[in-house]
């Protein structure tokens, strides 16, 4: 019966006759088969391979449909290595490497029976190797952290899963040790809810606490008993320490304890076949423990049931690449995902881990405050009007305080001096009224070079015959003096005393207990044996006026570390610290009191609305793109922008950060703020409007960052 008219088929409108027809077209239309470009024979079930291109573009993070050729039917299961067609064909390039033929690598999501898509199917081209590597939790995890960070999730595996080495895959792994026994509480007993945690780790449950560790060695045992707790209840644990030496120390404290094979150790010191290997052993579930630096914080431990991260507030925590999630976020999505235990430890706090407590997510392990008295060096302060009243010691840096304490150390022990700076002059400043020294060019900070020749930090240009502009004087004088500077000037004051120096080009582990003079940058503090029998914390202002919100967080955490390693004050050890005493920084350091100066840091940051009470976001570029960016940007209600802002020059010569303008360059800055409750819709916001910029093409590009850790 005809229907052309609008007439027949019961008077029906033409309307719904139009929606009858399409439904009956859909049904009878056959579902899209894969077919290959050269019609291979396709594998009999499940013939359609849902893969995940390696190509960190906002606008292709999603899944792509292949046909399965029955050749690879047995090795392409999920979570292998697959290399596709990708771009109809043509060469790709990628951080410079050019894609031959268009195949491009990827990890295979999951197999199916049809595909969604209704045209014909390009074919799986390779199964790089049977072994696979992605399960679904790691896969849960990394879409996590991409929608975190608004990042893609191509760039988070990347980060997450290392590099195949083929002889690794070939070589088995050993079969997995059964449980140790629960381990003993001991020095846990120190800290007031310490040997219930344990307990409770030992006994399968999944407490959350922030740790403030105890001055002294000790603090790895502590680590280690608590991964043997999680193991001795049949589960796997998880951690994370900021660099290569603190990872040895706890290696250590668990062999001591667990003996070999129970634990990998994830560094990459390793190599890249022993890191793989042991990645490996602990996917395949041989071994149940991890230690490791960042990129350890996506191992793919079976059955987790501790994730633990030391050190909280050290920068290595914090990937430089793209999406740049921080340790501490991601194992907070873990203990999410896993419903397993949480141990954030330091011996400082930072404000992150005091919003923990605050908000009960976690509960404190702290130790009472006689025992922290114990524990702790007595520290001592000089002021300013310290150096007002010693001339002196003020123009060689160091005040007579610091002078009796080293003497009185070196009799006893070595000394530790800690100095914010290596090298030999960053800074200059006018010898007489302290203006600091400046190009005539463009203002930039000058610098001082080999031979005395002065140049700019910002445009390079050398600097002759400087006089300063606000006295005339034409002295110049070191604002910081570094590490080598200082090793030189103790060396002369100090002539039958070695001196030792530890720094970025030289790190020293260790140093015996006999007397010597150290000399050190922030983070490079080797340990001494027995303790150091005094510490002298240099140009604390140096490290305080820095223009970043955490200036004073950083710095309490710097020197807490440093005099952490000073032997208590009941066996003399003692603690200079060359910094205004009135300053809040300074009198949680004389109190030992890190929780303190943390809460009190929320309490304001809550105030003023920044984070981590508020969550952030960092747009940077070009100042067109920028502005461009956020006029189309669709952010949620309650988001503020501040900015934006030029950024300073990237200096001549100075490696490119992440993020950071080109050398010469003028960037802008735009600062996106959202309260509590609303992190979420901001990176979602972020991610869409970076996506379509880039599938736009030909655009400017701008950096986003959620939660920078520098917002000044």
């Amino acid at each position: 019966m005809s229907s052309e008219n609008g007439q027949g088929d019961g008077g029906a409108p033409p309307e719904q006759l139009a929606l009858i027809r399409e439904s009956v077209r859909q049904a009878k239309a056959p579902r899209a088969k894969p077919r290959t470009w050269r019609g291979a024979e396709l594998a009999g079930e499940r013939p359609v391979a849902r893969v995940l291109v390696d190509k960190g573009v906002l606008h292709l993070d999603r899944y792509f449909d292949y046909a399965v050729p029955a050749e690879l039917d047995a090795d392409a299961q999920p979570g292998v290595r697959v290399r596709v067609r990708f771009g109809a064909g043509r060469h790709r390039v990628r951080e410079g490497r050019r894609e031959g033929g268009g195949l491009i690598d990827g990890f295979l999501i999951e197999r199916r029976a049809e595909s969604d898509y209704a045209g014909p199917l390009a074919a799986l081209a390779q199964v790089v190797s049977p072994e696979p590597v992605l399960g679904p939790e790691l896969l849960g995890l990394a879409r996590s952290v991409a929608d975190r960070y608004a990042g893609s999730l191509a760039d988070v595996l990347q980060l997450a899963v290392p590099p195949r080495n083929a002889r690794a895959e070939q070589r088995p792994s050993p079969d997995p040790l059964p449980p140790p026994p629960a381990p003993a509480a001991g020095s846990w007993t120190r800290y007031e809810r310490g040997a219930a945690f344990v307990e409770a780790l030992a006994a399968g449950g999944s407490p959350r606490a922030v740790w403030n560790a105890l001055p002294g060695p000790d603090w790895s045992e502590e680590l280690a008993r608590a991964v043997a707790a999680a193991l001795a209840s049949g589960r796997g644990a998880l951690v994370v320490v900021p660099d290569g030496r603190t990872a040895a120390r706890v290696d250590t404290a668990l062999t001591a304890l667990l003996g070999e094979g129970r634990h990998a150790l994830l560094t990459a010191d390793a190599g890249p076949e022993k890191r793989y290997r042991q990645w490996l052993a602990v996917r395949r579930g041989s071994v149940r423990a991890v230690v490791g630096t960042r990129a350890a914080m996506f191992a793919p431990v079976r059955d987790l049931g501790l994730v633990a991260l030391w050190d909280d507030g050290d920068d290595n925590h914090s990937e430089p690449h793209a999406p740049q999630p921080h340790a501490r976020e991601v194992l907070l999505l873990r203990a999410a995902q896993d419903k397993c235990a949480f141990l954030l430890g330091s011996r400082a706090c930072t404000v992150e881990a005091a919003q923990l407590v605050d908000t009960g997510w976690a509960r404190p392990l702290v130790a009472a405050r006689d025992q922290v008295r114990r524990a702790a060096p007595l520290v001592r302060t000089v002021g300013d009007r310290d150096l007002a009243r010693d001339e002196a010691a003020r123009a060689a840096r160091l005040p007579s305080l610091a002078w009796q304490a080293a003497r009185d150390g070196l009799r006893h022990g070595p000394v530790l001096v800690q100095v914010p700076r290596r090298g030999y002059v960053p800074r200059l400043a006018c010898a007489q009224c302290r203006q600091p020294a400046r190009c005539r060019h463009c203002a930039g900070p000058l610098q001082g070079q080999d031979g005395g020749v002065l140049r700019c930090e910002w445009c390079g240009r050398e600097e002759n015959g400087w006089h300063c502009p606000h006295c005339g004087a034409f002295r110049l004088r070191a604002q910081v003096v570094g590490a080598r500077r200082t090793a030189e000037e103790l060396g002369r004051a100090f002539p039958a005393v070695p001196v030792r120096t530890s720094g970025r080009e030289h790190v020293l582990d260790t140093v015996p207990d006999a007397p010597a003079l150290v000399v050190s940058t922030p983070g490079a503090e080797p340990v001494a044996e027995g303790g150091y029998a005094a510490a002298l914390l240099l140009d604390g202002w140096a490290m305080l006026g820095r223009p970043d919100l955490r200036a004073a967080e950083d710095a309490l955490r710097r020197w807490i570390a440093a005099a952490a390693l000073v032997r208590p004050q009941e066996a003399g050890g003692t603690v200079v610290v060359v910094a205004e005493p009135t300053l809040r920084p300074v009198q949680a350091l004389v109190r030992w009191d890190p929780v303190g100066h943390a809460v009190r840091e929320l309490a304001e940051r809550a105030e003023l609305g920044f984070p981590p009470v508020s969550r952030m976001a960092a747009v940077t570029g070009p100042p067109a793109a920028v502005a461009d960016f956020l006029r189309t940007v669709e952010l949620p209600g309650p988001a503020e922008v501040l900015g934006p802002v030029p950024l300073p020059v990237t200096p001549a010569g100075r490696p490119r950060r992440t993020g950071a303008p080109p050398p010469g360059e003028q960037w802008d800055r735009a600062l996106v703020r959202v309260p509590p409750g609303s992190g979420a819709a901001l990176a979602a916001a972020l991610k869409a409007a970076q996506a379509a910029r880039t599938a736009r093409g030909g655009v400017e590009g701008v950096w986003v960052r959620i939660d920078p850790p520098d917002i000044g």
